[in-house]
């Protein structure tokens, strides 16, 4: 114990003070400067005097209130519907004896590893004005899925799947001696359920809805697919600084955004995560018995199918569209839009796959890093560091790209129209959850281990490097592969980063779409998604070499 206490209060290293030193400098510059930039921004008039002319109008502008209560309302009811929905999946899983369960899985990797549009494009197929559904097989030619109702279908099929996840982790952890006591008392299942159970997990209902919610608000992929005449706060910061040229009204909107997405998460951590029960504990002590009667089993294995086939009807549809010649008018097959596709976007896809594999290696060792420093060293400015380092999952993409094109314009470092500026979009947007995995995996292990190394001599680096990071490699590889597959599909930071030199296939995607050429942008979407497998398929190959199980790596 005297030697523990001995150590917590031995001067740090040169390796370790430097270490800190530019850790610290590096998420000042790219995480916090940015922000500051764009506040700053906010207030400056065209003329270079100070000015709150852009909050007035932010808040007085028809459109941008009309964007404000758009993006509230939609958030809502996304997280209404993704909530119940992902609920449904969640509770089947872990309560129903029913077949097909894997496939649940396969529906909650599809919105991970597909670029964030790729649902709302395949509604545009089906139900647009010359869908499939709608113009050939039912013949309406009025039709206008363009809007409030098309975008609340694409995001509650998109971010479903994140509820699933959440809310299957909780039901699992419910000690099944509990409900049972219920069951053994006299009372039905449906008393049991409504009187136990959902008690037990109305936090992560509630924490399921504000996560839904801070995606739905920070969204730009779907509403600029198909939002059409709905406006968000999100794409109403792009049309602003980039369509209309005004970067103060966008910064002010961008300002508005931020604070939206920040108050939401932090009802989230302050609120939503301290409702917790001891009697969710982690791991239960005994097996559940599967519900297997068929008047509950069958209503409920159905409802899940029906939402499983139209969901994995729509990412197939994608590949299905690319091979088709003239989407709505000739439905012959060609390889044509592979080829068009190939000749404008390859060098995106190379851009996009390069870009991506430099970001990887750079996150998960800086992540890493990080969460080494907060949990084992004592130094003035850690929890600024920690507060840093997660500051990336409350900023929206539109936020950080606008605050990196206003920082990284001007002297001394000027990084705007370079590759490196998207490769460090990519570094510091998806660091928080490698800090939080690496934090949460530190926790668990005895810093004696460590300690044992420094006493024979070795280094911070040596300890780190040899003891520390073997220790936490499933936190490390799983921030890799998320890193890696989010900075693939990656649209609303990187559409302001974008240049004539370094191109990314998400934003050639975007112009395809925009141009009506839709067997092209499927033919896009479909080679990124098939890249996104095929590097995860090697990485997962690699970590099973390296004794990680790949059940283990979380992509959300």
């Amino acid at each position: 114990m005297k030697s523990c206490q001995r150590k917590s209060k031995a001067p740090m290293d040169p390796i370790t003070i430097i270490t800190i030193i530019l850790v610290m400098a590096s998420l000042l510059i790219f995480t916090v400067l940015p922000l500051i930039k764009i506040f700053i921004q906010s207030l400056t008039a065209i003329d270079g005097t100070v000015s709150l002319g852009a909050y007035i109008k932010a808040f007085t502008s028809k459109e941008n209130r009309s964007a404000l209560v758009n993006s509230l309302f939609l958030g809502t009811l996304c997280g209404v519907l993704s909530t119940a929905i992902g609920f449904l999946f969640a509770y089947c899983a872990s309560y129903v004896k029913m077949r097909g369960k894997k496939v649940f899985n396969l529906i909650a990797m599809l919105p991970i590893v597909s670029p964030p549009f790729a649902v709302a494009l395949s509604i545009i197929l089906l139900f647009g004005s010359r869908g499939l559904i709608t113009y050939t097989l039912l013949g309406i030619r009025n039709v206008n899925i363009y809007g409030f109702r098309g975008l609340l279908f694409a995001q509650t099929l998109s971010y479903f799947p994140i509820s699933y996840l959440l809310l299957n982790g909780v039901l699992d952890s419910i000690d099944p001696s509990i409900e049972e006591a219920s069951r053994n008392m006299g009372a039905s299942r449906w008393h049991t359920f409504r009187t136990v159970t959902l008690p037990l997990i109305l936090p992560g209902l509630a924490n399921s809805f504000l996560l839904v919610f801070i995606k739905s608000v920070a969204d730009f992929g779907n509403p600029i697919t198909i939002g059409g005449n709905f406006p968000t706060l999100a794409t109403q910061i792009y049309f602003q600084a980039i369509g209309n040229y005004n970067i103060q009204g966008g910064t002010a909107v961008a300002i508005l955004l931020l604070i939206v997405s920040m108050c939401l998460y932090a009802l989230s951590k302050l609120w939503v995560e301290k409702k917790t029960f001891v009697t969710i504990t982690g791991k239960a002590s005994r097996e559940r018995v599967l519900i297997d009667e068929p008047h509950i089993a069958k209503p409920l294995s159905f409802s899940c199918l029906f939402v499983a086939v139209i969901v994995i009807g729509l990412y197939i549809l994608i590949p299905i569209v690319s091979v088709v010649k003239l989407w709505g008018i000739d439905y012959s097959l060609t390889l044509e839009n592979y080829k068009y596709a190939w000749s404008v976007g390859k060098a995106g896809l190379i851009d996009s796959t390069k870009m991506a594999l430099l970001a990887t290696p750079v996150t998960g060792i800086l992540a890493m890093i990080i969460s080494y420093l907060v949990v084992r060293r004592k130094f003035t400015g850690k929890r600024t560091m920690e507060f840093a380092a997660m500051l990336g999952m409350t900023v929206p993409g539109t936020v950080m790209g606008i605050g990196y094109v206003l920082t990284f314009n001007t002297k001394p470092l000027v990084l705007t129209g370079t590759g490196i500026i998207i490769v460090l979009s990519y570094v510091f947007r998806y660091l928080p959850i490698g800090v939080r995995s690496g934090i949460t995996s530190l926790k668990q292990i005895d810093p004696s281990i460590e300690e044992a190394a420094a006493d024979l001599g070795a280094n911070s680096f040596k300890v780190f490097t040899t003891v520390t990071l073997p220790l936490i490699k499933t936190a490390f590889f799983g921030g890799l592969v998320y890193t890696f597959v989010k900075s693939m599909t990656s649209v609303s930071a990187v559409i302001f980063l974008v240049s004539a030199k370094y191109k990314l296939l998400t934003i050639s995607v975007l112009d395809q779409v925009d141009s009506g050429k839709f067997g092209v942008a499927s033919a896009m979407s479909t080679m990124l998604i098939v890249v996104v497998y095929i590097v995860i398929a090697i990485l997962y190959y690699l970590l099973g070499k390296l004794g990680v199980n790949k059940k283990d790596i979380k992509l959300t």
